[in-house]
């Protein structure tokens, strides 16, 4: 992993949004951490595998995914540097996946295991409260992102997209930020090009 010491730096500024650690409490946390990397293109859990990782993503950028009976792409997220991702069902319960996970750019991550999320709370329990901070700020989006998909047009959708995450915008393709919007990427077209001729 490249410029390791900003790994560590990024994820604990990531943490320290919710907890404060000891100098002692940072080391001990990195020690629970595996580095890993995946090439563009590369899958890093596919359905039916049961994922044994929550990743924190350093540098690069993953897409989270399903398919449907029809060969159509779903996109469940994008998650860029400073951004945590996987199968959280998976992961807690110990079931097969039903998702993808592939790196659209040459990625780099922090992964946490299952067996060492279980030992983090056992010996820095504040992480607890940690966790809970961002699975609720997780549902809480899962649930906006779902009203949004019945009470707002696929543009309003997609404007929404835009501000909230400009960092991704111009870093995905157009197909797949559309199976993000849950629509086609002709039509996805037609809506920058309106927007681009209302500017």
């Amino acid at each position: 992993m490249q410029d390791l010491p900003n790994a560590y730096d990024l994820i604990y500024k990531n943490v320290a949004r919710f907890i404060d650690l000891t100098d002692e409490e940072k080391g001990l946390f990195k020690s629970f951490l595996k580095e890993g990397n995946a090439k563009r293109t590369e899958f890093i859990l596919q359905p039916g595998e049961i994922t044994n990782y929550e990743y924190f993503v350093v540098k690069g950028c993953l897409k989270v995914y399903s398919v449907d009976n029809n060969g159509a792409e779903h996109v469940s997220m994008f998650a860029i540097e400073d951004f945590w991702t996987g199968d959280m069902a998976s992961f807690m319960l110990r079931q097969p996946s039903t998702y993808f996970i592939k790196a659209l750019e040459d990625s780099e991550f922090l992964m946490l295991s299952k067996q060492n999320f279980e030992r983090l709370f056992e010996e820095l329990p504040k992480f607890e409260r940690f966790y809970r901070n961002l699975y609720q700020r997780s549902l809480v989006s899962y649930i906006s992102r779902t009203n949004q998909g019945i009470s707002l047009t696929a543009e309003e959708r997609y404007e929404i997209f835009l501000n909230k995450y400009p960092q991704i915008a111009n870093r995905i393709k157009q197909k797949d930020l559309a199976a993000y919007l849950g629509i086609t990427p002709e039509f996805l077209s037609m809506i920058r090009s309106k927007i681009s001729k209302n500017l």
